[in-house]
């Protein structure tokens, strides 16, 4: 964004506003180096030839146009629009996708609005229309509108078939690797190029990442967190023994029970990787995918935990987890009371029947 002072423009003559213009550019990702070079180039083309001079530049670099919350640029000159603020008397946009993809093409024409109320005039300098208000152009602006939102569904679906196909070949597609486990990049031919570090990513579409063991000593404690909790049921007895003895975490943070529990309930260790256990399709809101839509690639990563620890792990943990009515709870408390003689939050948690502790 522009560091230049922003003068009311009350206090600039009507004449002075109608030579001045802001322009506002938006690159959807990072990869996309020269993106905002290239509008800024079309732009400064149009501002020449209508005799235009450009005062201030909003950006938005590597911010989806699906929705406008995390674009800063946008929200500025909107501020800057209805505060009474902006300096100039015209925005100039490289498109009507710039303001934005949105799923509801209402809200692309809102902002435009917004700014045309303030008796700012809108143009798009590499559309072939004039934006003059006319029928014609109305039209062509929500078709335009439309088909953004298309464009990103159609991308959408595009990439999700895409990362499905990658999934099945047993490569990670994003997130973490987990505790115990790293990223190693590979080339085409499956030639190890190195591990990547935290923050780092591929960049040829060659590449891909599989996911391996980790350093030795992380791949025994997550082999201990395994044995141990065969013997104790319970993952806060197994976290606080690893705070006892001292044992890091990749974060620095103590162990909890839940850095535990998704430990014990991750099929990377037994060498499957799954994929679209939950999604977030058009940025829209995370959905929790049901079973039968997981994408499970089997064997695609080295093990480090033998499979039946893992089974007998999981089936305390599943039979652990249960609906009970109030009624028949209380019945299962009575009877790990008469057992145990007592009850506490580690009795409940261990013992098979009762709902565990969350």
């Amino acid at each position: 964004m522009s560091n230049a002072l922003v003068v009311h423009k009350a206090h600039l003559p009507k004449a002075l506003l109608g030579v001045r213009a802001a322009q506002y550019v938006r690159m959807s990702t990072e990869m996309q180096h020269y993106s905002i070079q290239n509008q800024a180039a079309v732009i400064a083309a149009y501002a020449h030839a209508h005799n235009l001079t450009l005062v201030r530049t909003y950006r938005d670099e590597g911010e989806s146009g699906l929705l406008i919350k995390n674009r800063l640029g946008l929200l500025q000159l909107l501020e800057d629009v209805e505060s009474g603020q902006a300096d100039f008397g015209h925005i100039l946009v490289y498109d009507v996708s710039r303001w934005g993809r949105f799923q509801d093409a209402d809200e692309s024409a809102h902002y435009e609005f917004v700014c045309k109320r303030a008796g700012i005039k809108v143009a798009y300098c590499a559309e072939q229309f004039d934006n003059d208000g006319t029928m014609l152009t109305s039209i062509v602006k929500n078709i335009k509108r439309v088909m953004a939102a298309e464009y990103s569904r159609e991308l959408s679906a595009k990439v999700y078939a895409g990362q499905c196909r990658f999934a099945r070949l047993g490569y990670k597609l994003g997130g973490y690797a987990g505790y115990g486990l790293v990223r190693e990049l590979v080339d085409e031919k499956e030639q190890s190029k190195g591990v990547l570090k935290k923050g780092q990513r591929k960049y040829l579409l060659t590449d891909h990442i599989r996911i391996s063991p980790g350093t030795p000593q992380e791949v025994v404690t997550v082999r201990w967190i395994f044995s141990r909790f065969l013997e104790v049921k319970c993952e806060t007895v197994v976290a606080w023994e690893l705070n006892k003895k001292r044992v890091p975490t990749r974060s620095g943070d103590p162990w909890t029970r839940v850095m535990v529990g998704a430990i014990l309930r991750n099929e990377s260790y037994i060498g499957n990787l799954i994929f679209n256990r939950r999604s977030f399709k058009l940025r829209q809101t995370y959905t929790y995918n049901p079973p039968d839509q997981w994408i499970r690639a089997e064997g695609c990563i080295q093990p480090i935990v033998d499979r039946d620890v893992f089974a007998k792990v999981n089936k305390f943990i599943e039979e652990r987890r249960v609906d009970l009515t109030e009624e028949e709870m209380l019945v299962r408390l009575r009877r790990a009371l008469l057992k145990e003689g007592k009850l506490s939050k580690g009795i409940i948690d261990r013992t098979p029947g009762l709902p565990h502790r969350r």
